[in-house]
């Protein structure tokens, strides 16, 4: 396949969603719909870390870091603060052998 099809086609699978997605910023969504997409960031992002954090050899290390680095962003409402001190977190347990 060519790379002009290619693009053509990659135009043709993207442009319609992302219309779609910009013409629903007009729309006046029900409550429950607005309380619905409020959650769905938290659960996306609860997907892509807990099986990775709890299915790795190492998980007490990670849990440490992921525990350490969702208090620090629960309370300075910082997310590099967050990212560094978990990341910290996770070296130091490292290096003492957790």
């Amino acid at each position: 396949m060519s790379v002009p099809v290619v693009i053509l086609l990659m135009w043709a699978v993207t442009y319609p969603a992302r219309l779609l997605g910009l013409s629903l910023g007009r729309l006046r969504l029900p409550p429950f719909w607005l309380a619905f997409l409020r959650f769905v960031p938290v659960s996306v992002f609860a997907a892509l870390i807990v099986p990775d954090v709890l299915g790795s050899p190492e998980w007490p290390r990670r849990l440490v870091g992921c525990a350490v680095g969702g208090l620090l962003m629960w309370r300075t409402r910082h997310l590099a603060l967050g990212i560094l001190g978990g990341f910290a977190a996770y070296w130091a347990a490292r290096l003492a052998g957790l």
